[in-house]
């Protein structure tokens, strides 16, 4: 017996007793279980699953009622799992996991249902950007952070971020964030060991308020992803890490400009102050103050004016700076402090709108696209529109499942990280920087818009035909300018048409976007589409 069956054959050997907590279902589909007092009595066998499991049951979907292995073709082991949230959810309870195997040419899985309903953090959880030069510290600061444990002065801490994306797509998991904790009227609530989905499953469960990190890439050769991960998701906040024995360097002022440019309210985390004297420390918070002025922001050392006033005035022109190390733990109490507390930015009204981070393929539930809701809301067994497609066009799709950090779901608000399984689209025709929206929503494919543009950095001057690649939302794509008045300066703002190269995509006026080729940077707002 192989230790990925051990559940299967543990709950198989188990098998249906009146007062355990093992059900074995064959398949469940919506039109029998769902109707009329199936859906009610099929509930309360569940709730009695779960109190006879101490809170905890397993449903063993894919094999008859003595347990023998059937196997279901993917999309009726989709449905079942469909019609079994529903029914945890009816009882008052959760799907925490799904274990699935191939058997007999189908699929047979066990899911794990516990007591309690998933939490509804959308108010009260925010998602903070982390951002920084190679090597100041910024991993190991989250990692400190997210557990609790002091770093042992050579980055330990940090191992815990080092997830690579196919361990996070190995599962239906929109768990995009490299870090999270939660906070509790007890205060904060961090995980013992990362590395462990069930662990984050928990944190989500309990914490009354949440706490995501999207780690980004401090190599300058890797800003491309940083500005990805900036610009791609719907973030509350920035965290830009400096660490005081090497203070701000190029690479600092390339994040906080992506940072700044996208109106994200932003804190600066001096970091390794263990490792120099007082005086050092003074001087480094001395020269980031004097790069924010020089960006046009005000800076506040929390130092000197304390927590209760960078709460109150931190904002995309007020800047928060700190002082931390994570080998002695100074400093980790004032932003647990700060993330307790501060409010949620990152809402947004409207109808539901999603841009596709990534997409992946789950045995027994099929393609998942994955980001973060940009507006409004989503909800399982919703029509939506996906695309656009290389043509211009989109196409349409139901919503199988949801689920955010290793929760299965029925609904999602704007500014959560979710995994959308979807019917009728194969994994391959789904593609970063896609959107999914209403069916009814008549979304634009949009080849070429109008912008303005600041030039932070260019050697020369862009001239018609100047080729950078832009990020707009989850879009990473090549395109050609044409500036209204011919060229464009370094330190120059002005108009200009943009046009993608290859394809179309969603763009829509306000939009902003950061621009790169080579040394050359910038940003800019969308002013005009043409479809």
């Amino acid at each position: 017996m192989s230790p990925d069956r051990a559940i299967l054959e543990k709950a198989l050997q188990r098998g249906e007793q009146e007062d355990g907590n093992v059900e074995f279902k064959e398949r469940l589909s919506k039109d029998l279980h769902l109707a009329g007092g199936r859906l009610e009595s099929l509930a309360a066998q569940l709730r009695h699953r779960v109190l006879s499991g101490g809170g905890e049951a397993l449903y063993v979907v894919g094999v008859t009622d003595d347990g023998g292995l059937a196997g279901l073709e993917p999309d009726a082991f989709a449905e079942s799992m469909d019609v079994l949230s529903f029914l945890a959810d009816e009882a008052g309870a959760h799907i925490e996991a799904v274990q699935t195997w191939g058997i007999n040419d189908g699929i047979v899985g066990v899911a794990t249902v516990k007591e309690g309903g998933v939490l509804e953090t959308d108010d009260e959880h925010i998602v903070v950007g982390t951002a920084g030069h190679v090597d100041h510290g910024k991993s190991t600061l989250v990692g400190s952070l997210v557990t609790g444990q002091a770093d042992n002065g050579e980055g330990g801490t940090r191992t815990y971020l080092d997830v690579q994306p196919h361990e996070v797509e190995r599962g239906l998991s929109a768990d995009l964030s490299y870090g999270v904790y939660g906070f509790t009227d007890e205060g904060p609530l961090r995980m013992h060991n990362p590395f462990r989905k069930e662990e984050r499953a928990h944190i989500v469960e309990q914490a009354d308020r949440l706490v995501s990190f999207v780690d980004t890439v401090g190599h300058e050769p890797w800003l491309r992803t940083t500005i990805r991960g900036l610009v791609g998701q719907k973030l509350d906040y920035g965290l830009l890490v400096v660490a005081a024995d090497d203070g701000p360097t190029k690479t600092t002022k390339e994040h906080l400009g992506v940072l700044l440019a996208m109106d994200l309210p932003t804190i600066v985390a001096i970091t390794k102050i263990d490792a120099v004297t007082e005086d050092r420390v003074v001087a480094v918070e001395h020269e980031i103050e004097r790069m924010l002025r020089m960006a046009g922001k005000a800076p506040l050392s929390i130092a000197r004016h304390g927590v209760d006033s960078a709460i109150e005035e931190i904002s995309p022109r007020v800047i928060p700076i700190l002082r931390t190390s994570s080998v002695t733990m100074e400093g980790l109490d004032v932003l647990d402090n700060l993330f307790e507390r501060l409010p949620k930015t990152a809402y947004g009204e409207g109808d539901f709108s999603m841009y596709v981070d990534r997409s992946y393929n789950v045995v027994g539930v099929g393609p998942v696209a994955s980001g973060t809701i940009r507006s409004g809301t989503v909800d399982a067994g919703d029509e939506l529109l996906l695309g656009p497609m290389a043509d211009g066009t989109y196409r349409e799709v139901e919503v199988r499942s949801i689920e955010m950090h290793y929760h299965r779901v029925d609904h999602a608000k704007a500014g959560r990280i979710v995994g959308i399984a979807l019917k009728g689209v194969k994994e391959g025709d789904i593609q970063r920087g896609m959107v999914l929206v209403r069916r009814d929503a008549a979304p634009t494919a949009v080849r070429e818009f109008e912008a303005d543009v600041m030039v932070l950095n260019h050697p020369t001057r862009i001239g018609d035909g100047y080729e950078p690649v832009i990020h707009l939302e989850t879009i990473s794509e090549t395109v050609t300018f044409t500036p209204s008045e011919g060229q464009l300066l370094p330190g120059d703002t002005g108009g200009t048409r943009v046009r993608f190269k290859f394809r179309p995509y969603h763009v829509e006026v306000g939009q902003r976007f950061v621009f790169r080729e080579g040394r050359s940077k910038g940003v800019g707002t969308v002013t005009k589409v043409s479809e």
